[in-house]
């Protein structure tokens, strides 16, 4: 497996579920499995979480575990032939008050808000954009439009309306019972669909601390840009939450496909500015679904995410129900380290007018500095939380993060940190033994010998969150 700095998130699904594959992606690569709670009962997730937690343990690897929430359903609703096929002119009905199955002159409604989110002349965007509607009147319950382009369909596709604005909340009912299933088995990510504000985070965030008491666990959440309502409030979304997914399916369908490039890069560079992780999804390698190889556009548009600085990438259909899911990790992990071998370190410019306050921050960025100049060989942080790892990864270094907690909380939640790798240490209070401690599991690795340099941040007294204050260069002897 070649090296890469940028986390591989894989999603389950048919295609690896089998034990014997899900630890041959794990092996591969895969450092985060999502969980897709669209699909599903919550035994079925409860069980998939043991499923990956044992996958894990067999592979030698802690890999994270992502529960993604469904988010509101804003669907048409069935038709009486499983589909139709609309004709560009011909006119259509979409009728929140329908109970019948829909059929060539209407269908009805799963989002029965949509009468009053619209008006005439709005463009409603069905089955991610590939049809489009023009509404003409509302009446009553009854949405009249037109086809402005037809094509195939079937049921309980996604409506979106073009340029935003309709009213579903974040989180519903359902997200609410699939938050209490994912913290009984742990979750250490919960992705939230559709938020506007940064207030649906705090709220996702509250019934997740409830949720998680009773297991003393508290998730960290991401939150899911797929909104063109959430691109103006991007950084009081990011300040509610430990980071973001760049979706950008629904995104590009609300906003337009051609500005979604510029929106991933500035989503990518905000989010490590304020010291959050970002994900990079939808369609990264969509042809691997049916085909051994990716085509060079996909190449590239994976190559561009971990060049922007991209914590990670994500694969939906491709290792959920897709013919290569094994392939297609070993794909990922090639463009990954390829890339990041043609990036080039930018620590200087990082610092340049910078400012510290915190004696933690400043103890991390100085290690940064001096490893990079130094050449160390690695660059160690023991940490209670994780955050001293954190604020390291968001800077461009060519010298690997090994990250030594007492926490297997916080080994798996690190799982997702650019350029970081977790590794368990039996915890101790007395300084000298935790660094020694710390360079032997360096050497048990293989990750230092004789000679190397590397350097190592810790907190005294020892075992306190929050509390680094120490560096320390040492030369392996």
């Amino acid at each position: 497996m070649p090296r890469h700095a940028t986390k591989i998130v894989a999603t389950l699904g048919p295609a690896s579920s089998d034990p014997a594959l899900l630890e041959a992606m794990i092996r591969s690569g895969v450092d985060v499995v999502r969980l897709n709670f669209s699909h599903g009962k919550a035994q079925d997730h409860i069980d998939r979480a043991g499923l990956v937690r044992q996958a894990a343990q067999r592979a030698g690897r802690e890999v994270a575990i992502m529960a993604d929430l469904q988010g509101p359903k804003i669907r048409v609703g069935k038709f009486a032939d499983g589909k139709v096929m609309l004709e560009t002119g011909a006119t259509f009905v979409l009728d929140a008050s329908r109970t019948a199955p829909g059929d060539l002159n209407g269908v009805g409604l799963d989002y029965k808000e949509l009468p009053r989110d619209v008006r005439p002349g709005d463009l409603l965007l069905l089955n991610d954009g590939l049809i489009v509607l023009k509404v003409e009147a509302v009446r009553g319950e009854a949405v009249h439009t037109v086809v402005h382009i037809g094509g195939e369909l079937s049921n309980n596709k996604g409506i979106n309306k073009q340029g935003g604005g309709l009213s579903a909340p974040a989180l519903t009912a359902k997200d609410m019972e699939d938050i209490r299933t994912a913290m009984a088995f742990q979750a250490d990510y919960v992705a939230v669909s559709f938020p506007k504000t940064g207030t649906d985070m705090e709220m996702a965030r509250q019934l997740c601390l409830v949720a998680g008491a009773e297991f003393r666990h508290k998730p960290a959440l991401i939150a899911k840009i797929e909104r063109a309502e959430a691109i103006p409030r991007l950084e009081e979304i990011l300040a509610a939450s430990d980071g973001i997914m760049v979706a950008r399916g629904d995104l590009a369908v609300e906003v337009g496909n051609a500005a979604v490039p510029a929106l991933q890069k500035r989503m990518i560079r905000l989010a490590r500015r304020q010291d959050k992780v970002v994900i990079t999804a939808t369609q990264m390698m969509e042809s691997m679904i049916t085909n051994p190889v990716p085509t060079r556009a996909e190449v590239s548009d994976v190559a561009n995410a971990v060049l922007d600085g991209t914590d990670a990438v994500m694969l939906s259909a491709e290792t959920a129900a897709g013919r290569y899911p094994l392939e297609t990790v070993q794909e990922v992990a090639k463009i990954c380290a390829a890339a990041e071998s043609a990036s080039e370190a930018e620590i200087d410019d990082d610092f340049a007018g910078e400012t510290f306050t915190r004696i933690d921050y400043t103890i991390a960025m100085g290690a940064l500095f001096t490893a990079h100049h130094l050449g160390a060989k690695a660059l160690v942080a023991l940490t209670e939380s994780g955050s001293t790892a954190l604020w390291m990864s968001r800077h461009r270094i060519a010298i690997p993060i090994y990250a030594l907690t007492s926490r297997q909380d916080t080994q798996r939640r690190m799982a997702l940190y650019r350029n970081v790798r977790a590794l368990l240490l039996e915890s101790s209070t007395d300084r000298d033994t935790a660094l020694h401690q710390a360079e032997q599991r360096l050497r048990e690795r293989g990750i230092v010998q004789p000679g190397d340099i590397y350097a190592i941040t810790c907190g005294e007294p020892m075992g306190s969150p929050g509390g680094t204050n120490m560096l320390k260069i040492c030369r392996v002897t």
